[in-house]
């Protein structure tokens, strides 16, 4: 089952969230037929955006993160609902890049770094808030961590992970966000920083164990009292209705192109492949 744990430490100077997303980005590769490097790059941000995502506190709130880094992959664009549950999209799902350590997915390089990674939060206001860096790596958790940093001015430390299997399938996905609250003292910070340092690769504990055996790591020592637990997954929100209203708002004179020439209108989801078929006739009479 795929979750976010959320913990804060004993004393209360250190906050964490812990997901594992491994169905869900099984998911995301199963839809967009990727290669491995490409479902990296994406499972990385899917995890990423569910943690975020899941901190909105506003039902209804959603968050939209844009990744560009000039990279063989092109946009990535990935959404999440104000409870963590994501859906995803790669403009070139079959892009790669040479590895450049045996065994060590290239995300970097098919990411690319001249670009930007932005962030969208729409809480239900006239205005999205929107907080946008330049890319530091392309290997995603680094460049949320700035991100974090930058943007909403929170010390943060963000690990993220994909392993894929040889067949592409996805073994183990997940990451974690741990964050200094205000008046951390030195010795919780150089703890925290051991701590992430004796943790290692995510998917080396998320391919044996669960959210919890991650959350034990990276707390270690901290006492962490868990505060909420979420059941997240890969859900899409499109319908047949949004879609139909998205083809009556096209130009008036295309529409009637369409109207004229009899033949049905074929649209796809991006986030999901599901098609969906209107007649000349629904239009007409629309």
């Amino acid at each position: 089952m795929d979750e976010i744990i959320k913990a804060i430490s004993g004393d209360g100077f250190v906050s964490v969230s812990v997901v594992s997303t491994k169905a869900l980005t099984e998911r995301a590769r199963e839809i967009h037929k990727s290669t491995p490097v490409v479902t990296a790059a994406l499972g990385r941000t899917l995890a990423a955006a569910s943690i975020i995502g899941s901190a909105l506190k506003k039902p209804g709130a959603s968050l939209t993160v844009r990744i560009n880094g000039g990279g063989p992959v092109g946009n990535i664009i990935v959404v999440s609902d104000d409870m963590g549950n994501v859906r995803g999209y790669v403009q070139n799902p079959a892009a790669d890049a040479p590895k450049t350590k045996p065994g060590k997915l290239n995300v970097g390089g098919v990411v690319g770094t001249n670009g930007t990674l932005s962030v969208v939060k729409d809480l239900g206001g006239k205005e999205p808030y929107t907080g946008s860096i330049k890319l530091v790596s392309g290997e995603i958790a680094e460049d949320f961590t700035s991100y974090l940093a930058v943007s909403e001015q929170i010390p943060s430390a963000c690990a993220l992970g994909v392993l894929v299997d040889r067949d592409w399938s996805v073994l183990a996905a997940g990451g974690y966000i741990v964050q200094l609250l205000p008046g951390a003292p030195d010795g919780v910070i150089d703890g925290v920083e051991k701590n992430v340092a004796a943790t290692g690769a995510v998917t080396d504990i998320l391919n044996c164990g669960d959210a919890d055996a991650l959350l034990e790591s990276v707390m270690a020592g901290f006492s962490p009292r868990v505060i909420e637990r979420l059941s997240v997954e890969y859900r899409c929100t499109c319908s047949r209705e949004r879609f139909l209203a998205a083809v009556l708002s096209l130009d008036e004179a295309e529409l009637d192109d369409m109207r004229r020439k009899g033949e049905p209108v074929e649209v796809s989801c991006q986030f999901c492949g599901a098609a969906y078929v209107y007649d000349a006739d629904e239009l007409a009479g629309m």
